[in-house]
């Protein structure tokens, strides 16, 4: 069995725009493993990470973190820049 990492690995070097829905509750994959990223999929199991849940004050368009190194998970603040 593979050794479980608790490092989050880069999904991406950018954000992801993702439509969210006023009310409606998503969860951001902070590991970089999920194949439906922004959000989790759950392949984030032994890796002693967890999905950030995030609920929508509005509809509109948001910029979830790519790198999973952002300081205002879970949303992007330029930390990519410095990959």
């Amino acid at each position: 069995m593979a050794e479980a990492t608790t490092e989050a690995i880069p999904a991406r070097k950018g954000p992801f725009k993702a439509r969210v829905e006023e009310g409606k509750r998503y969860f951001w994959c902070a590991c970089g493993r999920s194949s439906t990223q922004p959000f989790c999929d759950g392949s984030h199991k032994q890796t002693g990470l967890a999905p950030v849940a995030y609920k929508a004050d509005k509809t509109g368009d948001v910029w979830f973190c790519g790198c999973k190194q952002t300081g205002d998970r879970p949303f992007c603040d330029g930390s990519h820049s410095k990959l």
